[in-house]
């Protein structure tokens, strides 16, 4: 169990959808009070909110992502809220980042919607002391540099967890740690650094009409375990097919680490069908992951707490403001 942080005072805040995760950083952020929201639905479908709990010259931490639109708007219109009704300081963690991979145009008048995003977190009103967005394992580094204006960014890394999930996966035993494609071969290989083992990833080939295979792998990696880490799971396709060029290549037991489990359309049943992996772990950066982990009855998801994480960084900026 995690040793409690201490704080001096606040309260926190959450989305709907991210009240477990508030809960697991109240536990150990102590100084912080449970602030209270009212919420309900009028029968057209809009929402009334209502801050309860009276938050002038209060540090105020408010934690909700982006999973989509409603979820986005929520946390615009609470976060405004906060700010309005005369907070200290407004930290606004965003566990999952939507929208993280449409970074950049591609075609002519495409939105960038990451950049659309980070302009609606820019336009929430600015505390005295401050506001400050913490965002989980960004798919591209550039985000952070889309938010405009006073508001603060901070892009927290999981590598901690992802390390120390790994070695516990790996159970003594030597180890690769591998990449999906080589588009994530960077990160992978910066990982793999501090755990002292080799870097893996997937060699892919693009055919005339634009279909993708997969050619090999970078290195020999027969009979030896590899550890597969992607910062998100969606449809668990890649991850499959990853896989499959893995063990072609030799693999002795393969297991799956990924920051954000999204889990669309089935993924991680999907994914334990194959056979090809023995195990997935993801933090609980989306409330898709709870809801996996629920109807997992194989055992075969882990679920890593981010909330440790989330303090550590929180102790540091708030330390800053006392």
């Amino acid at each position: 169990m995690s040793q409690p942080v201490n704080f001096q005072s606040g309260l926190i805040f959450s989305t709907e959808m991210y009240q477990y995760l508030a809960k697991e950083i109240l536990a150990i952020a102590k100084g912080f009070e449970q602030g209270e929201i009212e919420s309900r639905a009028f029968p057209d479908g809009e929402r009334y909110m209502r801050v309860v709990s009276s938050v002038r010259g209060q540090d105020v931490l408010l934690i909700g992502g982006t999973v989509n639109d409603g979820a986005t708007l929520d946390l615009f219109d609470l976060a405004c809220a906060l700010a309005g009704t005369g907070c200290r300081s407004l930290k606004v963690i965003v566990p999952f980042f939507g929208y993280s991979t449409m970074e950049r145009a591609v075609k002519p008048g495409e939105v960038v919607k990451a950049k659309t995003r980070a302009r609606i977190l820019s336009a929430i009103p600015i505390a005295p002391f401050g506001n400050e967005v913490m965002m989980l394992d960004l798919h591209s580094e550039g985000i952070p540099f889309y938010f405009e204006g006073a508001v603060k960014t901070r892009h927290v890394y999981a590598k901690s967890l992802v390390t120390e999930e790994a070695r516990r996966l790996a159970g003594g035993r030597d180890f690769v740690l591998g990449a999906p494609d080589a588009g994530r071969a960077k990160w992978v290989e910066s990982l793999a650094n501090d755990l002292g083992v080799p870097a893996a990833f997937v060699y892919k080939r693009r055919a005339a009409n634009g279909d993708v295979s997969l050619s090999g792998v970078n290195l020999p990696i027969k009979g030896v375990d590899v550890v597969i880490y992607d910062d998100m799971i969606r449809t668990g396709g890649s991850i499959i097919q990853a896989a499959k060029a893995y063990r072609e290549a030799g693999a002795k037991r393969i297991s799956l680490i990924s920051t954000h489990g999204l889990f669309t359309n089935g993924a991680l049943e999907k994914i334990r069908q194959s056979g090809l992996i023995e195990s997935v772990s993801v933090t609980d950066s989306h409330p898709e992951a709870l809801a996996a982990k629920v109807a997992d009855k194989n055992g075969f998801l882990n679920i890593l707490s981010t909330a440790k994480l989330f303090v550590e960084n929180l102790k540091g900026s708030h330390d800053a403001h006392a």
